[in-house]
């Protein structure tokens, strides 16, 4: 007949490959985890919100993802595929992780005998299995030792996601921190590390990080070591700062200040060690060549 019929590219390696599939149960489960929840009409600000907001977005990112590698449109895109699925899979791990924990403590009650508790359950139940299966997915595309074609899957672009994603959670316990310059330079500290940071991911996954002009791998070096030296400091000040002199109140809520303090403590602690394995692991990258 002498027409060309236009035939849509179908990557079926998609849905059938073990990446593929970890994919496809964390559609299913997030979108199980807000299903249910959404039913029970039960899902409060600020905690409640957050929830749900973790498994929309896991949802409807990871189900774009799958229909971008199944038609084969990533290509299209202008930025790196590899390094945004890396560290979207990342992310979602990290934000799914910490919904399996805060929905239930606080939400469900005991003895959980209702209805609307059982569907609670579930949903908690299904966003854990989701977080296994982002986990899967993070084991399954992490870059072998010396490949550094896709940097966000490294073991230290990894670490730049969980990095930023802990400042993130910093910055949300934040409280009573003004007239201390101690507590004032921990919260630069935050600041300053978390938007170099992002800027790192961001210019990754956008390939600007190629029209800089310098020795690039050296300069992440460079800054590694000095974030940690500034976390190293934060590490001592906010609690020094934070609980000299002060006991935990006998009346002690979920918003109690001195509880949210406690936790910017041990968020600090585990950035301190993220940034120090960061830069151990950056340093034999760089400056250790197999032979």
């Amino acid at each position: 007949s002498g027409r060309t019929m236009a035939v849509a590219t179908v990557n079926l390696r998609a849905l059938t490959s073990w990446v593929g599939i970890a994919r496809l149960f964390a559609v299913v489960l997030s979108c199980l985890s807000f299903s249910l929840v959404a039913s029970t009409g039960h899902f409060e600000a600020p905690y409640g919100t957050w929830c749900m907001f973790t498994w929309c977005l896991c949802f409807a990112v990871t189900l774009l993802v799958v229909l971008g590698e199944l038609l084969e449109l990533y290509p299209l895109l202008p930025l790196s595929w590899d390094d945004f699925t890396s560290a979207f899979s990342m992310l979602a791990a990290l934000m799914v992780f910490t919904s399996s924990v805060v929905f239930p403590a606080t939400f469900i009650s005991s003895p959980c005998s209702s209805n609307q508790c059982a569907r609670q359950a579930v949903a908690t139940t299904a966003s854990c299995l989701c977080f296994l299966a982002y986990a899967v997915e993070v084991a399954l595309t992490r870059a072998k030792p010396g490949d550094i074609s896709s940097f966000l899957s490294t073991v230290p672009g990894l670490l730049k996601v969980f990095e930023a994603y802990v400042a993130c959670l910093i910055f949300s316990l934040l409280d009573e921190y003004n007239g201390q310059p101690g507590l004032m330079w921990c919260v630069a500290v935050y600041s300053i590390c978390f938007i170099i940071t992002l800027l790192i991911i961001i210019f990754t996954i956008g390939r600007c990080l190629t029209y800089i002009r310098c020795p690039l791998e050296k300069v992440l070096v460079g800054y590694n070591f000095l974030a940690l030296l500034m976390y190293l400091t934060a590490t001592i000040l906010w609690p020094l700062y934070s609980f000299r002199g002060r006991s935990r109140p006998d009346s002690c809520g979920r918003n109690c200040s001195w509880n949210k303090h406690l936790g910017v403590t041990f968020l600090t602690i585990f950035n301190f060690i993220a940034y120090l394995v960061d830069l151990v692991y950056s340093t034999r990258m760089v400056f250790v060549r197999a032979p």
